[in-house]
């Protein structure tokens, strides 16, 4: 296994993570794995808005959509 080493955190992002961690009983080091594992893993499987409407059923024929032109109303002056 390789090793990351990232410098120049800022203090109250350490203090964060550390904090995270203790809240789900990790130590540190196991919570910056997960938090970068569960970072890279959203990338590949992300849908994107064009393969949700590619995958939609049609809908029908674009006359089935159209509105009744609008008459406006009638006003008194």
């Amino acid at each position: 296994m390789g090793q990351l080493i990232v410098r120049n955190v800022d203090d109250k992002l350490i203090r964060a993570l550390k904090i995270r961690a203790a809240e789900k009983r990790r130590s540190a080091e196991a919570e910056h794995r997960e938090i970068l594992r569960e970072a890279l893993a959203a990338r590949r499987t992300r849908t994107t808005l064009k393969d949700l409407l590619l995958e939609m059923p049609v809908g029908g024929e674009d006359t089935d959509f159209e509105r009744p032109r609008d008459r406006g109303r009638r006003t008194r002056l």
